[in-house]
């Protein structure tokens, strides 16, 4: 029979003054996506983003705390019913972590990934979810995460290989918002697809919507009202052509003035806001 039984980790110290191997493991889920990845962990700079994420159930391992001695009404609430251990580390050290270079955080989270599980979303029978297909930069999944989050979506999920929506730099562009909706990625386009199927096969009506610079309907033409799958392609490359097959219908953004291109997260925050206004959730 085998052992199902969680692994037992190791007691955390109650403070850390020096660069030892537990602060290095740490450092490295800063810049190393593959150690993100194997230890299943993360580590979260900033107010809003430690305060979005605990309020949103995400599980949170330790916190860091530069322990002085008068904390912030924020820091201080945390501490006194904290929801992990708190390891007190030197100002240099936490000022490492923050990625500071003005001073030391009062606080830092290291916190588990959330599963990479389809099942999560769970959208409203008339639901977006958005699709960033590649993408090449952090700050744009967490810009367009906060559209999401903002706007109505019902989650985010990147596919194939390219930035790590657990970055701290997507993180930090998101304000947390990584954390208020279902942010996953998935290995390729065939594992949405898939999500897809299921749902149509109980009779819901996904739509698969593709975004490019030309070569579509023009978006305020597009029927954003029933249950759609919004796909955002790379920025440089756009839709990658397994997408683009895949894809019901294709919709251009006009554009005037020199710009080749919008932003990844501004076409998604246009479109999402689109969605909105022929829904009645906004003023049009």
């Amino acid at each position: 029979m085998s052992d199902l039984r969680p692994p037992v980790r190791p007691a955390l110290p109650r403070r850390l003054q020096r660069r030892n191997a537990l602060f290095q493991q740490w450092q490295a889920l800063l810049t190393n996506r593959t150690k993100r990845t194997r230890s299943g962990e993360m580590l979260i700079q900033g107010v809003r983003p430690i305060t979005q994420a605990i309020a949103h159930g995400v599980e949170i391992r330790a916190l860091l705390s530069d322990g002085r001695e008068r904390p912030s009404r924020w820091a201080g609430e945390l501490l006194a019913a904290p929801p992990a251990p708190v390891v007190e580390l030197t100002d240099e050290l936490m000022a490492e972590l923050g990625e500071r270079d003005d001073g030391a955080p009062e606080l830092l989270a290291l916190a588990a990934v959330p599963a990479d599980d389809l099942a999560r979303l769970s959208p409203s029978p008339s639901g977006i979810v958005v699709v960033f297909d590649r993408p090449a930069g952090p700050g744009n999944i967490g810009s367009l995460a906060r559209t999401v989050d903002a706007l109505g979506g019902d989650g985010l999920v990147v596919t194939g290989h390219g930035a790590d929506p657990w970055d701290p730099a997507a993180i930090r562009a998101s304000t947390g918002s990584v954390f208020a909706v279902p942010v996953l990625r998935a290995p390729s386009h065939q594992e949405v697809m898939d999500w897809i199927a299921r749902r149509r096969g109980t009779g819901e009506p996904w739509t698969v919507l593709g975004l490019d610079e030309a070569g579509g309907v023009e978006l305020a033409d597009a029927d954003l009202t029933g249950p759609v799958v919004l796909v955002i392609g790379n920025e440089t490359t756009g839709m990658s052509s397994r997408w683009r097959e895949a894809c019901d219908r294709v919709a251009e953004i006009p554009m005037g003035g020199s710009a080749s291109s919008l932003n990844a997260s501004v076409a998604g925050s246009i479109t999402l806001y689109e969605a909105r206004r022929q829904r009645g959730g906004a003023r049009g």
